[in-house]
């Protein structure tokens, strides 16, 4: 019988954010704003990394990785729901949620990792700046991003595959927007304990590791080596350079430990979709502006495009 209610499950019915009619069109509008700043943010960050020479460095690097994992995630869900406001009901296919999931956790576990080495070149820059280019050579930039990818790769692929290997019920709805890995688990037939406990220990894995890296390994060197400084302008520019990461790390964080770090009776799929609306479209959106707003490089590179762009206006 459960063979049979696979075989037959071959889409899945998203409940989206609201079911209330008269906030569809106004959410409609609210998240297309959004997702449009967010793709338009985060394309041009990319852009102007590849071609402004003054932006060829090991922080742009980083930061062009950044807005890569943003706009992955964003775009893996921010189309999808926003169909969802259009349409009398939502569905999608049962590959094509697969696809979701599996893109959604790469782009995700990418950014996590990303953010940590973004923070350990921080601390190369203001702690060992003489160094600076030999330590964050080209080379070991590559390595810093490659490993995230492959290693999200690996774990995306297994819990996709361990999820949609699994047997489902009949029931086909998602209390979700996008196919999202609790969501799923609710509706599987077969034991779940032990698919729950490897996502348990990937995601504590994931978070802490990363966050400790951020916090203890290079934030906390960076603050004692900012404390030694004699000069208060140089602690000024110290701050300053690492201050877009830092508020970037913070509300990215911040998000991620309020939707999972709660007591379990107080957890809800409506806190999920919302803690999931602001950290796959507000955070994709928010991180360029962040940058591009307290970063004077590219501030210029986008004026030095828009000039170009504009001949005679300049």
């Amino acid at each position: 019988m459960e063979k049979h209610n696979l075989t037959m499950l071959n889409e899945f019915i998203l409940m989206g954010i609201t079911h209330r009619p008269e906030l569809q069109a106004p959410l409609f509008g609210l998240f297309f704003v959004i997702y449009l700043i967010s793709v338009v943010g985060n394309l041009g960050m990319i852009i102007l990394t590849k071609v402004d020479a003054r932006l060829q460095t090991p922080m742009y690097f980083f930061l062009k990785h950044l807005a890569f994992t943003d706009l992955g995630y964003s775009t893996t869900e921010g189309p999808k729901m926003l169909v969802n406001f259009i349409v009398d009901q939502s569905t999608i296919s049962y590959y094509f949620c697969a696809m979701q999931l599996a893109f959604f956790l790469v782009f995700i576990i990418s950014e996590l990792f990303i953010l940590s080495a973004m923070s350990y070149d921080r601390y190369v820059a203001i702690c060992d700046p003489l160094l600076y280019p030999v330590i964050m050579s080209q080379r070991v930039c590559q390595v810093l991003v490659a490993i995230p990818y492959l290693y999200s790769t690996f774990v995306s692929l297994l819990v996709t595959i361990k999820i949609f290997s699994s047997f489902f019920c009949g029931y086909n709805v998602v209390n979700h927007f996008y196919c999202d890995c609790l969501p799923l688990l609710s509706l599987l037939c077969s034991n779940t304990h032990e698919i729950e406990l490897m996502i348990l220990i990937f995601s504590v894995f994931d978070v802490s590791s990363s966050l400790l890296i951020i916090l203890v390994s290079t934030y906390l060197l960076i603050l004692v080596a900012i404390v030694r400084m004699n000069s208060a302008k140089g602690r000024l520019k110290a701050f300053s350079t690492c201050g877009s990461h830092l508020t970037v790390a913070t509300v990215f964080y911040g998000t991620l430990i309020f939707m999972y770090v709660q007591p379990e009776s107080s957890h809800s799929f409506d806190t999920d979709k919302v803690a999931s609306i602001f950290y796959t479209l507000v955070i994709p959106m928010l991180n360029p502006l962040i940058y591009s707003l307290r970063n004077k490089d590219v501030k210029y590179a986008v004026q030095t495009i828009l000039c170009t762009l504009l001949i005679g206006i300049c």
